[in-house]
């Protein structure tokens, strides 16, 4: 049998350790973060212990799928759940309005359209009472003959409603101010409370997917602004606030800031003004 010398066998030793070791460069990465906000015509202020997560997703992304969960019903089936008259639903679906108390409702709704929708008439009726509009035309009509004499009590009807549209065509400005008897039906108050609670839902929702599916690591940054995460896996991701503002003066921003991490480097990110979103324009789907 060959003879095993020692310098044979420190050689194998060392070829070993070379081999099994450690490699030369991390496969992990890193990410050094610096934040600050400018408010107007002042300087820029670190964001102090704030905490930005590391998310594998746009948290924009999260609040747009989440909202596409939450659709809101369509226009048309929206204002057949509404308490009003056949006429008025008829009138909104052909218009583009859904608040009746506008400014400028006046000018969106013709003689035709006050004598043929009930809500419009009684609106204008109101508005128009109390001898404060000079001319109008007064009804002769009489309740109790809708039963005891309906001939009659059809014709002063019409007869009325003939003169007050008329009347309506030569004095438009008598249209001025019906949209204040509106209020109690106007269709915008509930669309407005059904965007409010699609709005709200997707506000409770998201952080939690967020951290829950897509979350890789948290920070919070320092009193100077900084803030870094190391043990990083490489790939793409998001610095992202949530929902959450960081403010200083006027400012008040958010961010979600795509990031790639490279193994073995450390990433260097500057949040600023430049690359956040204003808080005060954010829109939810």
């Amino acid at each position: 049998m060959r003879k095993i010398t020692v310098p044979f066998v420190l050689a194998l030793l060392c070829s070993l350790c070379f081999s099994s070791g450690a490699p030369a460069q991390s496969d992990k990465g890193a990410i050094e973060l610096n934040a600050r906000i400018t408010p107007t015509a002042a300087r820029p202020e670190p964001v102090r212990q704030f905490t930005f997560y590391l998310l594998t997703r746009s948290y924009e992304e999260v609040v747009h799928d989440i909202g596409a969960q939450n659709v809101l019903p369509p226009r048309n089936e929206f204002i057949d759940t509404l308490k009003i008259s056949t006429e008025l639903k008829a009138w909104l679906k052909a218009h583009d309005i859904l608040d009746l108390t506008m400014p400028g409702l006046d000018k969106a709704v013709t003689a035709d359209d006050i004598i043929s929708v009930p809500e419009f008439l009684l609106a204008y009726q109101h508005s128009n009472s109390g001898g404060v509009t000079n001319g109008i035309p007064k009804p002769k009509y009489k309740d109790a003959d809708k039963v005891d004499h309906p001939d009659r009590y059809k014709k002063d009807y019409q007869d009325y409603i003939n003169a007050l549209k008329h009347f309506i065509q030569a004095h438009p400005e008598t249209v001025s101010g019906m949209e204040l008897e509106l209020t109690a039906i106007n269709p915008q108050t509930k669309w407005a409370r059904i965007e409010s609670d699609k709005r709200n839902a997707i506000q409770r929702k998201a952080p939690d997917v967020a951290q829950t599916k897509y979350l890789v690591a948290k920070v919070d940054t320092d009193l100077e602004g900084h803030a870094a995460l190391s043990g990083l896996p490489p790939g793409n991701f998001w610095i992202s606030t949530l929902n959450l503002d960081a403010d200083a003066g006027d400012a008040r921003l958010r961010w979600d800031v795509p990031v790639t991490i490279e193994p073995g480097h450390t990433t260097r990110v500057d949040l600023t003004n430049l690359n956040a979103i204003d808080a005060h324009v954010v829109s939810t789907p």
